[in-house]
């Protein structure tokens, strides 16, 4: 068998066992293994084994356990609701300014998390009844909500570009560097659509009630301590990476006590509580290990068939341009996402597209951003966009999922009018890992 027959072969495997229900790790398992005994024969199990032993053995796996730990012991505490209360009343007399403030709180909840799940069902608990209360068009609100939730695989310390990271061998510090200015654009975006959208119709946003646009400033003020221990715990994790006191796995390290001592101080931390966020975090980050098993030996075994030299010969063959290139896999990666796990699609694709892009001439960090923007689109894309499912879990019963997949359309477009501003500008990311290089 050639190798063009066998990468159709792994193709149609992969999609028909999914289509069975299988999880996808042991999907890319069972493929993996089936390859490796007919294409190297029944003695070929080590190669298996040393390529899963190559991922496990990866020191920047430690940070993920980290950040989801944050994450957890973030959902449990108060630490996030007196930050969203905090600053609430400040959105004052502004048209949209509740949704506002609630894309901030988004942001700002993601440079202290890492993962976007915990962070929608935190909204949709504190953000979507008073936005309903206040008299908010309800796909306003869903989308808002979603769409600030998903900003947290852009911002860092965004778990996807870890695994972007780690999967392509490229420096996460600089793709953390890199991904800030996006960040910030796609959150103004949103940010512009709320507000245009407020003032062409003003019955979809009211604004806050008088009693608190009436709040003396001296409250106001006082109520700004919510911010406190969300501000020291981003500065302790981002402010050690980009000064360069602390690597990435360090500096989730650091992250984590951090939280862990402030919902101490708050006298939130309690033996349940750290329970119920250890177990979570053990059942986040075994899925995300699982499916690494599976994809890091389905792509090692292909390449050392042959796979990635041949689909570079294909790609590299192809008489277009290379941006041309970049937006098949920009397609690719849409489609994909709509319906597998990014985890799965990092962990794929990425040995893949990476040798190619660099083959190019484009840089890997650029290609990282793109990666984790499309990424971004498939969080709340239909129709199996994780986060529809996460804000459904907390949501009214009227909200249904098929209004909460309607109502992601016109953050959609912002989305891919973002990606298309940084694959058409390249300078829009790179202008902030080239200024730290000098």
């Amino acid at each position: 068998m050639d190798i063009g027959t066998a990468s159709w072969l792994i193709v149609a495997g992969i999609m028909l066992l999914m289509l069975t229900g299988l999880p996808l790790a042991f999907v890319t398992g069972l493929v993996a293994l089936a390859f490796t005994f007919g294409w190297f024969g029944q003695m070929a199990t080590g190669l298996v084994i040393t390529r899963i032993y190559s991922f496990i053995n990866e020191y920047v796996l430690v940070s993920v356990p980290m950040f989801v730990l944050m994450a957890s012991v973030l959902d449990r505490s108060g630490i996030a609701r007196d930050l969203y209360s905090a600053m609430r009343v400040w959105a004052g007399g502004l048209r949209g300014g509740v949704a506002v403030q609630t894309l901030l709180v988004a942001l700002f909840l993601a440079t202290i998390s890492g993962i976007i799940g915990g962070e929608i069902v935190l909204l949709g608990l504190l953000a979507l009844p008073q936005m309903l209360r206040l008299g908010y068009d309800r796909r306003l609100a869903v989308g808002t909500i979603c769409a600030g939730g998903s900003l947290g695989t852009m911002i860092p310390p965004s778990i996807v570009l870890i695994i972007y990271g780690l999967t392509s061998s490229t420096s996460i510090g600089d793709l953390f560097l890199a991904t800030i200015t996006p960040g910030i654009l796609l959150c103004a975006l949103y940010i512009s659509y709320i507000l245009i959208l407020s003032r062409v119709n003003p019955a979809v946003a009211p604004p806050a009630p008088p009693e608190e646009q009436a709040m003396p400033l001296r409250e106001k003020l006082l109520m700004l301590k919510g911010v406190i221990a969300p501000v020291l715990v981003a500065v302790l994790v981002l402010g050690s990476i980009y000064g360069g006191i602390a690597s990435v796995t360090e500096a989730a390290a650091m992250g984590a006590v951090g939280v862990l001592v402030a919902a101490a101080l708050r006298r939130e931390l309690s033996l349940k509580m750290l329970q119920d966020s250890l177990r979570q975090t053990l059942n986040t980050c075994g899925m995300i290990i699982w499916i690494g098993i599976g994809a890091s030996a389905l792509v090692g075994i292909y390449n050392l068939m042959g796979g990635t030299r041949f689909v570079q010969g294909v790609i590299l063959g192809m008489d277009v341009a290379p941006i041309v290139v970049i937006l098949v896999m920009m397609l690719i990666l849409i489609v994909l996402g709509m319906f597998m796990d990014w985890i799965g699609i990092a962990l794929l694709c990425m040995p893949i597209f990476v040798p190619i892009v660099i083959k190019l001439g484009f840089d890997p960090v650029w290609f990282g951003i793109l990666f984790s923007m499309n990424m971004q689109v498939s969080y709340i894309s239909p129709p199996f966009g994780p986060a529809a499912f996460y804000l459904k879990s907390v949501a009214p019963p009227e909200i249904t999922l098929k209004v909460i997949f309607s109502s992601m359309w016109p953050f959609i477009i912002m989305q891919l009018i973002g990606l298309g501003l940084v694959l058409s500008f390249p300078q829009i990311a790179m202008w902030l890992p080239n200024l730290a290089k000098g």
